[in-house]
């Protein structure tokens, strides 16, 4: 506590009753919490609590779990995409939307993909998703995530909101908006970040960006949608006030549910989430965009799909400069939008050949794939294939899918019964 601004101090003795001011500070001596959340596009969360040491589950979010131990990033797991680290009381936002298949989403402020690849999984692959982050280093490690994800139907995006709500208006049946904020959530897990950047200037800064971007995501709601609107800090002018002022300025919004989770009530560092039902304005459709092909690249992927998959995987393809592409059905014209990919990356065609991405080996399963070198998760080799080194392992010849425990890393190429490695060398480690 002895770090903390006196005046987010006095803000808080305003915000909360004397009888819990107490045992709010408190928190501040504490470890913060950590939790992962199980990717239902490659595995069910009671499989992961089976191989996996989670802790117990996260009451908010049906897919979520406390973790104690070191961080999973170097995991073979989480390479695989088999769970997405995430903060738990971030966890409450996106169930609130419950997302369908088939539905057109939006998240609007995405990186690094936490909300976004949650509501992806509920897509089941039907439908798409409009995944946005303005700041293009963030978009990169958004799309890393989608592709770890192993989500074929999201169209990432790098662009600011105005361009957006001018480009798709009334067109989207569901919307996150996780707005940026002054982050007071943050202040223990990323103590020296948060608090360095905590003011109450930035405190109305953050509150004026957020109206501005709601009127964006108000503009892009269909009529009948239902919009989530979130963060992670506890300023009133950015949570309750910002709801206040919004539904005043929107009366075609109505506020269906509030959540506001303190770090002293709940097992979390705390955040703020408003979910929003549009009643009018209408429901727009736009200019839908048209796959193209050539037929020579078409018969070139046909064949590697024949030889490497069990049955007729990518359905509506697009090439763009010798790339080939999955297209998500009903895709509208994304053209005069920084796009850093829509649907699903297949690979590349070079000198006649196909030469597959990560992206899809990463959206398989190993039922689908002919030839797979599938190692245990203690398997010193799979360490070794992360790294990018070469590694044994008998079988056919040709592309095949290395595995842990039967969930795709990626790709190599096996020749007599040598796996050379094909992993991205900006994911190597």
């Amino acid at each position: 506590m002895d770090r903390l601004p006196k005046v987010f101090i006095e803000r808080i003795k305003k915000q909360l009753p004397e009888d819990e001011w107490e045992a709010f500070f408190a928190t501040y001596s504490g470890q913060p919490y950590k939790g992962i959340r199980a990717n239902t596009l490659k595995i069910a969360p009671q499989t992961l609590a089976e191989i996996f040491p989670v802790g117990s589950p996260i009451a908010w979010e049906k897919n979520g779990f406390y973790y104690e131990g070191e961080k999973v990033g170097a995991h073979p797991y989480h390479a695989a995409g088999l769970f997405y680290s995430q903060e738990p009381s971030a966890m409450c936002a996106a169930p609130l939307l419950k997302v369908e298949k088939g539905e057109r989403v939006l998240d609007l402020c995405s990186a690094p993909g936490g909300k976004g690849t949650r509501l992806a999984a509920d897509l089941e692959g039907e439908g798409f998703i409009v995944l946005n982050e303005p700041i293009p280093s963030r978009a990169k490690i958004l799309l890393e995530n989608v592709e770890r994800m192993g989500i074929t139907n999201a169209v990432v995006v790098c662009e600011y909101p105005p361009k957006l709500a001018d480009k798709l208006p009334a067109y989207f049946d569901k919307i996150m908006v996780d707005a940026p904020c002054s982050g007071e959530g943050m202040f223990r897990k990323n103590a020296d970040e948060a608090l360095t950047e905590w003011s109450e200037e930035n405190v109305a800064l953050c509150a004026k960006r957020q109206g501005e971007i709601l009127a964006c995501a108000t503009e892009m709601l269909a009529e009948g949608g239902k919009m989530v609107y979130s963060t992670c800090t506890f300023a009133p002018e950015e949570d309750e006030g910002q709801m206040q002022d919004y539904l005043a300025k929107n009366p075609s919004m109505v506020r269906l549910q509030e959540e506001k989770l303190y770090p002293h009530k709940v097992a979390g560092e705390g955040h703020y989430a408003a979910l929003l039902y549009k009643k009018g304005g209408g429901r727009c459709e736009v200019k839908p965009f048209k796959a193209v092909c050539t037929p020579a690249s078409a018969k070139v992927y046909r064949a590697f799909e024949k030889e490497c998959f069990d049955g007729y995987f990518a359905r509506n393809l697009h090439e763009a400069n010798g790339t080939l592409y999955a297209l998500p059905e009903g895709m509208f014209d994304f053209k005069g939008l920084n796009v850093l990919r829509v649907g699903l990356k297949l690979g590349e065609v070079k000198n006649g050949r196909f030469e597959p991405a990560h992206a899809l080996a990463m959206a398989m399963r190993k039922k689908q794939i002919k030839n797979t070198a599938d190692f245990g998760v203690d398997d010193t080799r799979i360490r070794a294939y992360l790294r990018g080194e070469a590694i044994e392992g008998g079988g056919e010849n040709g592309w095949c899918v290395v595995c842990v425990e039967g969930y795709p890393l990626g790709w190599g190429k096996r020749v007599n019964g040598t796996v050379k490695n094909h992993y991205p060398k900006h994911l190597r480690r």
